[in-house]
């Protein structure tokens, strides 16, 4: 049983550098789904969601949303082609851990019967910091235009 699982880690290794292109991508899509959201009307669009920000307290509502949409479509779209990843990641997780301090984190983790808690914020952050601390992935635009050179340093399988 040991062999066949060091075994399966060792086939498993050899794919580990898709790790970061797989998560980007799926990260990148997915706030991008969200920005789309926003701009096509869902949950009161874009004038309801600066609303609710300026309800929230914050500065700004209407242009901090459009600053927000225009950053899930755009920086998810960044990421899916991988451009510009790790700052795309990085803004992308400040955004998110306001959103935590202002709305989300009100809920709790998992907030049940009252829709959404940062679980799912937390998850999103967690590809973030793949992206982040492991770069893009190849193949990715960062590689192709010479922002990105390195590959992610994955700790080798013994053989």
């Amino acid at each position: 049983m040991k062999t066949t699982i060091l075994r399966l880690g060792q086939q498993l290794g050899r794919l580990a550098g898709l790790t970061p292109v797989i998560v980007r991508v799926i990260v990148g899509f997915m706030m991008f789904a969200h920005g789309v959201d926003k701009l096509s009307g869902g949950v009161a669009g874009i004038a309801g969601f600066g609303e609710f920000l300026s309800s929230a307290g914050l500065p700004a509502g209407l242009l901090l949303a459009w600053f927000v949409t225009l950053l899930e479509l755009v920086g998810g779209v960044m990421l899916i082609v991988g451009l510009l990843s790790r700052v795309i990641a990085g803004l992308m997780t400040v955004e998110l851990l306001v959103a935590i301090a202002l709305v989300t984190g009100q809920a709790g983790l998992i907030s049940g019967d009252q829709g959404v808690g940062y679980e799912r914020d937390l998850a999103y952050i967690a590809g973030f910091l793949v992206v982040l601390l492991l770069g893009p992935g190849r193949p990715s635009l960062d590689h192709l235009l010479g922002f990105e050179e390195a590959r992610p340093a994955l700790i080798p399988a013994k053989e």
